[in-house]
């Protein structure tokens, strides 16, 4: 596997899940080199660039030495290292919570629908800086949705945000709009934005907890 390199070492930790449906949850974090897009106020570009080389059976035993039963596979864009993220998990406790951060445009493997537990899709809108016909792919969003298992989250700056949300026909049930901030300025700044779009549009409003307790710092 291709490690997000952090400080020269590979980039696991054991933290709380700082967004999503499961905010707040203790989970050991993976996060994975490489991402087929590349948003412009991204807070990990150095996982764009390639990493640490692990074996997954190496990387296993990292997860397991934090005695949690959770894991969050993170990137860059994890399914881009689908068929190794699928060897890891044969490595881990069958009961072990699976959840999986990505940006929507590649589909999961018929063996990762059946045993991740949470999607965690995040398709990125214009002000990203992604070319749309790349970073929107209805048909990789339907497949997450015919997992029952995926949540569909959003990083919004204004009410412009909304058509391209609503187009997608996402259930606004599993929909959350989270502020766009890499710091805790950025945060206190885009919290009333996104919350007014959330009571106009009557979705969920995500909070960036890693943000709120530390700061912009990597690796927590």
């Amino acid at each position: 596997m291709n490690i997000a390199r952090l400080n020269s070492e590979p980039e696991i930790f054991y933290s709380l899940q700082g967004e999503g449906a499961r905010s707040g949850c203790p989970a050991v974090f993976l996060r994975l080199a490489g991402c087929n897009l590349h948003c412009s106020w991204c807070d990990t570009r150095y996982s764009w660039l390639p990493g640490c080389e692990l074996c997954e059976h190496d990387v296993a035993a990292r997860v397991l030495s934090y005695g949690c039963p959770a894991i969050v596979i993170t990137g860059g864009e994890p399914l881009l290292q689908a068929a190794a993220i699928e060897r890891l998990l044969s490595l881990l406790p069958a009961d072990m919570h699976v959840e999986v951060e990505t940006n929507g445009t590649i589909a999961p493997t018929p063996a990762l629908a059946a045993r991740v537990d949470q999607w965690n899709v995040s398709p990125k809108l214009a002000h990203s800086g992604n070319d749309s016909t790349q970073a929107i792919c209805p048909q990789v969003l339907d497949a997450f949705l015919a997992t029952q298992r995926a949540w569909f989250k959003f990083v919004v700056q204004s009410e412009n945000d909304w058509p391209a949300i609503e187009a997608l026909k996402l259930p606004r049930e599993r929909t959350i709009l989270m502020p766009c901030a890499t710091n805790r300025a950025e945060l206190d700044a885009g919290r009333a934005i996104a919350a007014e779009l959330c009571l106009r549009h009557r979705v969920r409003l995500g909070d960036r907890l890693h943000i709120v307790l530390w700061n912009d710092k990597k690796g927590v």
